[in-house]
């Protein structure tokens, strides 16, 4: 059993290269899953249920974090190389949106926190990280694919769900936002 494909809006200009890149998405078949089959994630438009989740810091993060403000999401893994690329231009964006109504939360895959912390010294990322992406995924998409970024607005709507590496312009551009 499938569902159709997810249609992704992108406000403003969007580079040939990138309409082609998107096309191609909307070619993935998505399989339904038991979260979706229950209820599941919130749909384009409609609020999203935020759970509360551990970082890997040891802080809670629940919905009063994302209170009144835009909130991008990005499930990731760190045996990702296309998440490895999609990472530094979150970081890029994390350090430009300081001062600002943008909240980045970010859902590794991974099940060794050790492994996730080293990678993040590694590469100097200092956005926040759950492993709890289980519940992340029950709120916000049913789908399995990395890199995934997902926008919430400061209304706590679902806004986009995107499938896969992004250029950095792109990922820069959720700043307008703010």
């Amino acid at each position: 059993m499938f569902r159709q494909p997810l249609i992704v809006r992108i406000p403003g200009p969007v580079s040939p290269m990138r309409r082609r890149s998107l096309a191609s998405l909307a070619l993935l078949p998505v399989f339904a899953s038991p979260a979706v089959a229950a209820g599941g994630p919130a749909q384009a438009g409609e609020p999203v249920a935020w759970p509360s989740v551990s970082l890997l810091d040891g802080r809670r993060w629940g919905p009063e974090q994302a209170a009144g403000r835009v909130m991008i999401v990005v499930f990731w893994s760190t045996t990702c190389p296309f998440c490895l690329r999609h990472n530094a231009h979150l970081e890029k964006l994390r350090r430009a949106a300081t001062g600002r109504d943008l909240g980045i939360l970010t859902v590794a895959r991974d099940r060794d926190p050790a492994a996730v912390a080293a990678y993040l010294a590694r590469h100097g990322y200092g956005f926040p990280v759950t492993l709890d992406h289980a519940p992340m995924a029950a709120a916000l998409s049913a789908r399995r694919v990395i890199p995934l970024s997902v926008v919430v607005d400061r209304g706590g709507r679902l806004r986009q769900v995107i499938a896969g590496e992004m250029f950095e312009e792109d990922v820069m551009g959720w700043l307008s936002l703010a």
